[in-house]
């Protein structure tokens, strides 16, 4: 247990976001943004002008804040930088994939999802040997 990753205490934690507009706006409506004293927002608006570096160095910048717990990105954004959501491995912030209005979830490309079959698979692989 001492090992565990801690979310700092004695400040709120944050989510971030990397998502289209639609989505961005709906988080906001329900309380999710920040913005700091160096102006510096906790979320992303991809759209047709983002480019795949501006959204790699966002989603290095959230989960290098230690003030973020969470960081949701569209599937489909993940799509564009699936080598850096794959390497990720900290447990905080969590990385989770959404969907968007336009674009449809697919469990296949769900990093998350994949992380957990894998290990049920080791699981029943290791069980079976008993």
């Amino acid at each position: 247990m001492a090992n565990r990753a801690q979310i700092p205490t004695n400040n709120s934690a944050l989510i971030a976001m990397i998502a289209d507009e639609d989505t961005i706006t709906g988080f906001l409506l329900a309380g999710v943004g920040n913005v700091d004293i160096r102006r510096k927002t906790n979320y992303l608006i991809v759209d047709s002008k983002t480019t795949v570096k501006q959204i790699e160095d966002s989603f290095k910048e959230f989960t290098a804040r230690e003030d973020i717990a969470i960081v949701l990105v569209s599937q489909y954004v993940a799509n564009m930088i699936r080598f850096l959501v794959d390497s990720y491995n900290k447990p905080i912030p969590a990385i989770l994939e959404i969907p968007s209005k336009d674009h449809p979830y697919d469990p296949a490309h769900d990093s998350v999802l994949s992380r957990v079959k894998y290990l049920f698979s080791s699981e029943s692989v290791a069980s079976d040997r008993r």
